[in-house]
């Protein structure tokens, strides 16, 4: 019988294996890249601003991402303890998305507006300064270092090809935006707008 030549070669029940979970993966993904739910930013989003992207890069840079994932599931228990529920929409301009799935920290998805910036400078600083329990480190370099703003026109350039609506004078005037602010500035920017998005619409 043809299944038990199958069974027994184990090459070839790999091989069919991946090429059936290929065709299941695909069929359920493939059609995400054309709805307009996953495509189209959500009402009267706007883009990063400069401070903020590289606050986005110092979060990335520091292991942020690693602790606190930034996607609420559709669940009672997640929308009342964090807010409304993550949409597609809210990362049609995040490259790379940073959804995460590990929580050893709250999830941040809706943390923008939530608390004062002294509030987060101090977290930053010595999170159980304000959080005795805290098991999150320390950032007090931040305070001190200056955001390198080298890059920040090419990095916006750049996410302008991917699609992200920077004009000409957001571009231009990107390392002047950030030329003197510290690195904590950058980071505290980029919390304060996490999610303010669907929060504004609500």
């Amino acid at each position: 019988m043809k299944h038990e030549v199958i069974e027994k070669n184990v090459g070839l029940l790999a091989l069919l294996m991946v090429l059936a979970v290929s065709i299941g993966g695909l069929t359920q993904i493939v059609p995400l890249f054309f709805q307009d739910v996953t495509n189209t930013p959500v009402e009267g989003m706007k883009p990063y601003t400069a401070l903020e992207l590289e606050g986005r890069d110092i979060y990335i840079r520091e292991g942020c991402v690693g602790c606190h994932s930034q996607m609420i599931r559709p669940f009672r228990a997640e929308t009342e303890r964090y807010g409304h529920y993550s949409v597609a929409g809210e990362s049609v301009w995040d490259h790379p998305f940073l959804w995460g799935s590990k929580r050893t920290g709250p999830d941040l998805a809706r943390v923008g507006g939530r608390y004062s910036d002294d509030w987060h400078r101090a977290h930053l600083y010595n999170p159980r300064n304000v959080v005795p329990e805290s098991k999150m480190p320390s950032y007090p370099w931040l305070v001190d270092q200056p955001v390198d703003n080298a890059l920040t026109e090419t990095k916006m350039r750049t996410l302008r090809t991917l699609g992200v609506p920077y004009s000409d004078e957001d571009i231009a005037g990107a390392r002047d935006a950030v030329k003197g602010r510290s690195e904590m500035d950058a980071l505290v920017a980029y919390l304060q707008v996490l999610g303010t998005a669907i929060k504004n619409k609500r």
